[in-house]
C-alpha cells in the first residue's frame, strides 16, 4: 500500500534556536507497508540548524600560510512523533475513543560533530580573514564574519541559525494487539540532511572588518566541507506502549521540538494488519 500527502508547513525552532529562519517549504510524506517489513513514514521538511566552529591557526609568517584548523558542531532544533489510536476511522460513528502516545525522536540541541579540518590558504604576510557559511550548493546560510588579523589572533568561536532541509525516516512495528493495555509498538529511524553545510575563509591584505571584503576583490578564498549532505543522526529503537484496546486505528505523525504536529497524522491502518506485515 502507498500514499502520497503534500502539506505546507513552518517549523518552529527550538527554545535555544530563537534565532532560527522559520521559512515554510513543501514536505512530502510518504507511508509504505511491504510484507515482511515494518511499515515506514517519511517525512521532508525544514528542521532549525546551529553550526559553531572553532578555528586556530599557525604560519602567518610564511607564504602560502597561514595554516588553519576548523573544528565545531552542527545542532539540531529536534524532532518528536506522536501515535494516535482509535477504535474506528472517523466518520463511521458518531463516538470514537481514542488514546495518544508522543515520543522524542531527536532530541533538541543533539549534535553531529565535526571533526578537525586542516586548510591552507592566506595571501602571505599576516592577512585579515573571515569566514561565511553555505549550504553544499554553495548558497550562503551567513554574512561574511570578520575573525581578525592572522599574527593577532583570531575570534575563536563562530555560530550560525539556519534552517536546512531534512528528511526523516521513521519504522513502526506493531504487535500484541488483542491485549489491553497493548498494542506494543517499536519506533526507530534517522533524520538526514538533504544539504551539508561548508565553511568559506577569505583572506584579504586589505583591512575592511565592517560588513566583510566583497568576495570578488577577495586575495585568496579557501572553502572546507564541514557536513556531507546526507549526514544523519539515527534515533535508536524506542518502545510505544498504547491502544485503545481490541484492535485499534493507528495514525503517525511528526511532531516538532515543542510539541506542534508537522503537517497531517497519517493512518498506518489497524493494528491486526499491521503486526503481520
Amino acid at each position: 500500500m502507498q500514499r502520497s500527502t503534500h502539506i505546507l508547513l513552518a517549523l518552529l525552532g527550538a527554545g535555544a534556536f530563537a534565532a532560527c529562519r522559520e521559512p515554510g517549504t513543501e514536505a512530502n510524506i510518504l507511508a509504505a507497508t511491504n510484507p515482511g517489513t515494518p511499515t515506514q513514514v517519511n517525512a521532508s521538511f525544514a528542521q532549525p540548524l546551529r553550526v559553531t566552529t572553532t578555528t586556530e591557526l599557525s604560519g602567518c609568517d610564511n607564504s602560502p600560510g597561514p595554516y588553519i584548523t576548523i573544528s565545531g558542531e552542527l545542532a539540531i532544533g529536534g524532532l518528536g512523533s506522536r501515535m494516535t489510536f482509535r477504535n474506528n476511522v472517523k466518520g463511521t460513528h458518531e463516538y470514537s475513543d481514542e488514546r495518544q502516545v508522543d515520543v522524542v525522536v531527536v532530541p533538541a540541541g543533539q549534535s553531529i560533530t565535526i571533526p578537525k579540518q586542516p586548510s591552507r590558504g592566506g595571501v602571505g604576510g599576516n592577512p585579515f580573514i573571515w569566514i561565511k557559511f553555505e549550504n553544499s550548493e554553495g548558497q550562503a546560510v551567513s554574512d561574511e564574519i570578520y575573525l581578525g588579523r592572522c599574527v593577532q589572533g583570531l575570534k575563536g568561536n563562530t555560530s550560525v541559525d539556519f534552517s536546512g532541509l531534512a528528511e526523516a525516516l521513521a519504522q513502526v512495528s506493531v504487535a500484541d494487539c488483542a491485549n489491553s493495555p497493548g498494542p506494543y509498538i517499536t519506533l526507530n529511524g534517522n533524520l538526514a540532511l538533504k544539504s551539508g553545510v561548508n565553511a568559506k575563509l577569505i583572506f584579504q591584505n586589505n583591512d575592511n572588518p565592517v560588513g566583510g571584503p566583497h568576495e570578488a576583490q577577495a586575495d585568496a578564498v579557501v572553502t572546507i566541507r564541514l557536513v556531507p549532505p546526507g549526514q544523519s543522526v539515527r534515533f535508536p529503537k524506542q518502545p510505544v506502549l498504547g491502544g485503545v484496546g481490541g484492535n485499534p486505528w493507528i495514525w503517525f505523525a511528526f511532531l516538532t521540538a515543542q510539541g506542534a504536529q508537522i503537517g497531517e497524522e497519517y493512518l498506518l491502518g489497524r493494528c491486526e494488519q499491521l503486526s503481520k506485515v
